[in-house]
């Protein structure tokens, strides 16, 4: 079987196992605070154009979620998401059971905007019984989104406007950055994306790593203290430095980055090859996962050698399909998925 249903089916890339082995006798202190997580920090910072941010590397993502989120509200705050958003649907209510509500909008190509944000805000605060009610305090965001879109630079910028005009933190989740990052048409770089938010996380697992995301964060507040509550949500790994090798080794020159690319480049194959077959499409999506509406009898055709994931089902004999792409996709094996369709 051929898996197309994620992009972390495969271990990490070669120049990550690589530096692995390499180091792998060394000695060196532990819980991050190393040479290499030191030297994965620089990297980092110098990638963000943000010399001033802190930077932390956990495991996974949502860890990294429940962490950041927990170290930015007071317990009366919670977390505004769109509705489709990772931390509403997909993290068995973990941020929940940190004491913090999620607050889902309805969203529009798993989006939300900046106004809507606006307007929950103004309707906590002119209710008078607000004391009552869960304070909106962070927006949470993926980037992409959980169906595969991007923000734009406006729209962040947007975002960052009403933060600032409420209040409010704003939390970008970039568990699959680089398929955001490296996709043709996005106006969005690493930097904007430091410039624009107080906290992001870059992730690893799904783009290299064999685990691991690094928290890059810009607001003062939710820097304070935050290995504290790293060590408690259990994201303090012992052997810190197998993180900060990844790390170092992923912004080692324009490795992060290539392997995005790679995965939209074929990923942008596979779609083209599908329009041209006649196949619709759910969403318009520009990365590496592509949402693909199929009846019963293809899908079962498809899952004779082929592993994709079920989305939703729109009719009796229609469902959309997710299929993604990844760093380590192999050009033939998305010539045989197309065959197949």
């Amino acid at each position: 079987m051929i898996l197309f249903n994620n992009d972390y089916a495969e271990g990490a890339h070669p120049k990550v196992m690589e530096r692995l082995l390499q180091t792998n006798m060394e000695q060196t202190v532990g819980y991050g605070e190393d040479a290499y997580c030191e030297a994965a920090r620089e990297k980092v910072r110098k990638a963000c154009q943000a010399p001033d941010a802190d930077v932390h590397f956990l495991v996974g993502g949502t860890q990294t979620n429940m962490t950041v989120i927990s170290a930015a509200l007071r317990p009366h705050q919670g977390a505004v998401c769109v509705q489709t958003g990772h931390i509403n649907v997909h993290e068995t209510g973990a941020v929940e059971a940190t004491g913090h509500k999620v607050l889902a909008l309805e969203g529009t190509d798993g989006k939300i905007k900046a106004s809507q944000v606006q307007e929950m805000w103004k309707e906590h605060w002119a209710d008078g019984a607000h004391e009552h009610i869960v304070q909106p305090k962070l927006v949470y965001i993926s980037h992409p989104t959980e169906l595969g879109t991007l923000y734009t630079k406006q729209e962040l910028t947007d975002l960052r406007a009403v933060c600032d005009a409420c209040g409010m933190y704003l939390f970008l989740d970039g568990a699959r950055l680089a398929y955001g990052l490296a996709a043709e048409g996005t106006d969005v770089t690493l930097a904007d994306i430091a410039a624009l938010t107080d906290v992001f996380y870059i992730g690893g697992t799904k783009s290299g790593a064999l685990f691991g995301e690094c928290v890059v964060i810009k607001r003062r507040e939710i820097k304070e203290d935050f290995r504290y509550m790293i060590k408690q949500k259990g994201g303090m790994l012992a052997k810190g430095r197998l993180l900060g090798v990844q790390f170092d080794t992923l912004f080692d020159g324009d490795l992060y980055m290539e392997m995005g690319r790679h995965a939209d480049r074929l990923a942008m194959k596979l779609k083209n090859g599908l329009k041209e077959k006649g196949y619709r499409f759910y969403i318009d999506s520009i990365t590496n996962q592509q949402f693909v509406i199929v009846d019963n009898e293809k899908l079962q055709e498809i899952e004779k050698n082929f592993v994709v994931n079920y989305e939703k089902r729109l009719d009796e004999n229609h469902m959309v399909i997710r299929i993604c792409t990844s760093w380590a996709t192999k050009e033939e094996n998305v010539d045989k998925l197309l065959d197949v369709f």
